[in-house]
């Protein structure tokens, strides 16, 4: 007779979990038993394998795979058109900041013709909406909602907005870094494990609207930057975070659990 086994357990953290226990503290006990129980414990960022051992209180070894991207997928589309474009994708929560993109807006619009695409939906939606109409901009704002497809959507921007109080890594960035759009991120969580400042993108403190409005200006008015940035983000997305780069790690990790 064959006797039982159990089954390899893995667990992958993402900044959600540890958000969602934040939130509600009867979830702590289940996720933590979750990751001490767990063959191999995974996480896609530095900043949040730090975070999980520091929050849940464990000594367990977590191992850090980044989040990936699928390059044939996200990749550059057509000539920038005259009209410069700044594009915004979150699920619209608090902590997303959406209100400093329109904030942005209203910076760039006086050295640069740009208009905003809002792509998402969530509790901060409408307060956008009554902001872009408070500052004149109703006009140069476009709320999109949700939207599939995203990967159509990106190539119709210049420029990445991603001014978030919170990202555990960033994935719209890397998106948009797949495509050649160059992101204007926040300075916060594992950002800055992904985005280089000043090499295949730029990030700046949580709330800096003057920082991050004249990044986006140094964009779109010097062709010359923005040629050598945003060849720079799809460098970076092809080099280090590929499906065919990053798969085989997760591949290599399943295989030495289940050895």
């Amino acid at each position: 007779m064959t006797a039982n086994r159990r089954l390899p357990f893995v667990t992958t953290l993402h900044g959600t979990d540890i958000t969602l226990v934040g939130m509600d503290r009867s979830y702590f006990p289940i996720t933590k038993f979750s990751i001490e129980q767990s063959d191999a414990v995974t996480t896609i960022s530095e900043y949040l394998r730090k975070k999980t051992a520091d929050f849940f209180g464990i000594s367990k070894e977590v191992e850090v795979i980044h989040n990936f991207v699928n390059c044939d997928l996200y990749q550059p589309g057509r000539p920038r058109p005259k009209r410069a474009t700044l594009l915004h994708i979150s699920n619209f929560r608090p902590v997303k900041r959406v209100a400093d993109c329109i904030r942005i807006l209203k910076e760039v619009r006086k050295h640069v013709d740009a208009r905003l695409l809002m792509a998402g939906d969530g509790p901060e939606r409408g307060p956008a909406e009554s902001l872009a109409c408070e500052l004149g901009l109703a006009g140069h704002v476009e709320f999109l909602g949700k939207r599939d497809h995203i990967e159509r959507l990106i190539p119709e921007a210049d420029v990445l907005l991603l001014p978030s109080e919170m990202e555990a890594f960033g994935l719209a960035a890397l998106e948009a870094m797949a495509c050649a759009v160059p992101p204007v991120a926040t300075q916060t969580g594992g950002v800055a494990e992904l985005i280089t400042h000043g090499v295949d993108g730029y990030v700046e403190p949580v709330g800096d609207i003057a920082a991050q409005s004249a990044r986006a200006i140094e964009l779109l008015t010097d062709d010359g930057l923005y040629a050598r940035i945003s060849a720079a983000a799809r460098r970076t997305a092809e080099t280090r975070y590929c499906t065919s780069k990053i798969i085989p790690i997760y591949e290599r990790m399943y295989a030495r659990v289940i050895g």
